[in-house]
């Protein structure tokens, strides 16, 4: 058997042993071209060490032929052996009829190290070098995308659309809708979506197209699209949250509940789940409920503010102090303060009658609040049956300048002055 065909046989088989035991004798045995052809095949298998060995022998016999070190170089890379792999691009003259492809090569290094102005720069002189290639056009709209320039990527993307629809193995429409839901432009995303969807469905699509329909307040159709998603792909996630929504604007909270339920059986970790979960059951007055999945966002993250303070409101209401004290004192000692959970525990420690706590929680709600007179009024009647009247008086006084007009303010303000 010909060595390249145990060669093509082995690359095959995956079988990297007898790879290696046939690469010396494929090198001296086999014809340039045909081993240049066997490299690309191992780079598409994934043998990237093995493919750069076979260049690097190449890059040897044909040390003038700038192609075969690019294409080395660009496995360099991939096996994070940069340093080699620049100097291998460096090598490369900028008048060789394959520079623009060192550029790029070298734009998409810095774009991975976050380097964005540096790998633009590059990109731009390999345009300048070819004005009219419609890849350097898409690297830059790449590019452009992951730097939040979503305006001129989307430009850019349909200069290209406008005369072929694919580049690069992608489907420049989905790009299309994807930018234009990135920058918020939902119209022009939910048409391209589908747009997209006429000739292909995935799951991608079918979620972006639900979002972007939810965003226009097209809720049916975020409905459709989100229920396709969940029948083509039951473990995306995402997309059971985007559909209860749905159905809670529609009011059809019941729908909503029991979307959601399926999604926390899909997955028991996202935090965000549990706590629609909990706002829904409370929608469908399933206070029992709403307060289990509220715990359990809580649970996966003590410190979700949200799920915290929606799970403390209902306490609050039940007037359960204890519990909110035992929540809010828990943060505390994690050096974790929110004003607004200080209001509800100001109360409950007035509830119990522990009014030096209560008075230090209102103290340090107060800074947050001492434009919103609903908290003003609790807090100055507080401070009233706590018998502290200058204090209260100073509270009444931004009362009146909040409400000028309000009655009880005047009266108030009157009695201190008697």
């Amino acid at each position: 058997m010909e060595i390249q065909q145990q060669m093509i046989e082995a690359i095959e088989n995956g079988n990297l042993d007898k790879i290696h035991e046939l690469m010396e004798d494929f090198k001296l045995a086999v014809d340039p071209d045909m081993q240049y052809e066997i490299s690309g095949y191992l780079t598409n298998l994934g043998f990237v060490n093995e493919a750069a060995s076979v260049l690097e022998h190449l890059q040897f016999i044909f040390p003038e032929e700038h192609q075969i070190k690019i294409d080395r170089a660009t496995l360099l890379m991939d096996a994070n052996q940069e340093d080699e792999a620049l100097d291998l691009f460096l090598s490369i003259p900028q008048d060789a009829e394959e520079y623009p492809q060192v550029l790029l090569a070298l734009a998409d290094y810095y774009q991975m190290q976050g380097l964005y102005e540096v790998a633009e720069k590059h990109i731009n002189e390999a345009t300048t070098l070819l004005p009219d290639e419609p890849l350097l056009k898409f690297a830059k709209a790449e590019l452009l995308m992951e730097m939040g320039r979503l305006s001129e990527a989307a430009r850019l993307y349909e200069t290209i659309y406008k005369s072929q629809p694919e580049i690069a193995g992608i489907r420049l429409v989905e790009r299309l809708a994807e930018v234009h839901r990135m920058g918020a432009s939902y119209e022009e995303a939910y048409n391209y979506y589908l747009e997209a969807l006429k000739s292909s469905t995935s799951p991608d699509l079918l979620f972006g197209a639900a979002y972007s329909a939810f965003q226009l307040e097209m809720y049916e159709a975020a409905i459709r699209h989100g229920e396709e998603l969940s029948v083509l792909d039951p473990d995306y996630f995402a997309g059971y949250l985007l559909l209860a929504q749905s159905h809670a604007m529609l009011e059809d909270n019941a729908k909503a509940l029991e979307v959601i339920k399926e999604g926390i059986k899909r997955d028991e970790y996202d935090k965000e789940l549990f706590l629609f979960a909990g706002k829904m059951a409370i929608k469908n007055s399933l206070p029992e409920e709403a307060e289990q999945f509220l715990r359990e966002a809580v649970a996966l993250d003590p410190e979700y503010m949200e799920a915290v303070h929606t799970l403390v409101s209902i306490l609050s209401k039940d007037e359960r102090d204890e519990e909110v004290i035992e929540i809010i004192e828990g943060l505390s000692k994690e050096d974790f303060e929110w004003s607004t959970l200080s209001i509800f525990a100001a109360t409950s420690y007035d509830r119990l009658e522990e009014y030096e706590k209560a008075s230090e929680y209102y103290q340090h709600a107060f800074e947050d609040y001492k434009d919103d007179p609903d908290f003003l009024e609790k807090y100055v009647y507080f401070l009233i049956e706590d018998g502290k009247r200058q204090e209260a008086q100073k509270v009444v006084e931004i009362l009146r300048q909040l409400q000028p007009e309000e009655p009880q303010w005047i009266d108030l303000q009157q009695s201190f002055e008697a």
